[in-house]
């Protein structure tokens, strides 16, 4: 069977209009979204928004009710095996035989995914030392902690080189500094390859991510860069200045400023903490420090105060308040 035709820019991963029903309920509805090579893309939010459902019906473990998918361009029900082939799949929960040290299960499932001989070899070796497995391959893998089990889980995850890489919390059991590692993993990995990558840390996906899909109940409610997401939620500019002198002077000065909302004082013996928010965008850091100097007042700490991507998770996947009559 002849392959698709690639290229560096390629949509290796596309869902069409996907809808999955359990029974009544309708877990993915009507979705659509697409990862292109090179890409890693955050799939987010809450328990039961969707998201487990979308990587099964990639991974080819469970038929769509309605619409299409398709993996490195294999439509994964009536080309599956061609699209398995491509994948490299880590769901959250996974099986590993515990009993087997980690160099023989790394060959044994090397060999179920169709490699041979030295490149068979080749490739353990290479996963070993990706994974910082090099110390641990004669061990009895449930001899290990569960840091390594997913280390073990990911080398299995990439072992074959698909152009594909699925990715539930992966994360999941690791120290902070494994979770170093795995970001450097799938940095590098994720140069050639698609990778979809769902986490609860929403740190992890501001640092690995370039694009970030937000769920909630069975739908995409947002899609953007990291960056952008949290800029068109955020409506204000925020500063958190720690001062001391002549603080009303200083206060009715940064009232004046064009722009300026509000002004919060907690006050304090002898320094004060304001909390100033300004317009969306608007650059007033120069013109506190001018009015701080003209008051004679000194700074301590001033900043600019920046969201991150948890905020804007919680304020797009929030249950809305019903009342019941």
């Amino acid at each position: 069977m002849a392959e698709p035709e690639t290229n560096g820019n390629e949509k290796l991963i596309v869902v069409d209009r996907l809808t999955r029903r359990y029974g009544r309920v309708t877990a993915v509805d009507d979705v659509s979204f697409d990862v292109r090579a090179g890409e890693i893309v955050g799939l987010l939010g809450p328990n039961g928004a969707g998201k487990s459902t979308i990587m099964r019906v990639l991974s080819g473990y469970l038929p769509p009710t309605r619409g299409k998918a398709s993996i490195a361009g294999w439509d994964v029900v009536t080309d599956s095996l061609n699209a398995r082939r491509a994948l490299g799949y880590l769901p959250e929960q996974f099986a590993l035989y515990r009993d087997m040290r980690v160099y023989d299960y790394l060959k044994y499932r090397a060999r179920l995914k169709g490699l041979r001989g030295r490149k068979c070899r080749n490739r353990v070796v290479e996963m070993l030392t990706v994974c910082n497995l090099e110390q641990t391959a004669d061990h009895c893998i449930g001899a290990l902690s569960r840091g390594y089990w997913q280390r073990v889980g990911l080398a299995d995850t990439l072992i074959h080189d698909p152009p594909v890489l699925i990715l539930d919390e992966p994360g999941l059991g690791l120290d902070p500094n494994q979770l170093g590692q795995l970001r450097r993993i799938l940095t590098e990995s994720g140069a050639h390859r698609a990778v979809l990558f769902s986490s609860h840390g929403l740190a992890e996906i501001e640092r690995i991510c370039g694009r970030v899909l937000i769920m909630n109940n069975g739908r995409i409610v947002a899609v953007d860069t990291p960056g952008r997401l949290i800029e068109r939620w955020r409506g204000y500019t925020r500063f958190m200045v720690e001062a001391s002198g002549d603080i009303s002077a200083f206060l009715q000065a940064c009232r004046q400023i064009k722009n300026v909302a509000t002004v919060t004082v907690e006050t304090g013996d002898p320094w004060n903490r304001l909390r100033i928010e300004a317009d969306k965008d608007a650059d007033i850091g120069s013109k506190l420090f001018e009015q701080a100097v003209r008051t004679g007042c000194v700074l301590r700490e001033f900043r600019r105060e920046q969201d991150h991507l948890d905020e804007v998770f919680a304020a797009m996947t929030a249950p809305v308040n019903q009342e019941v009559g």
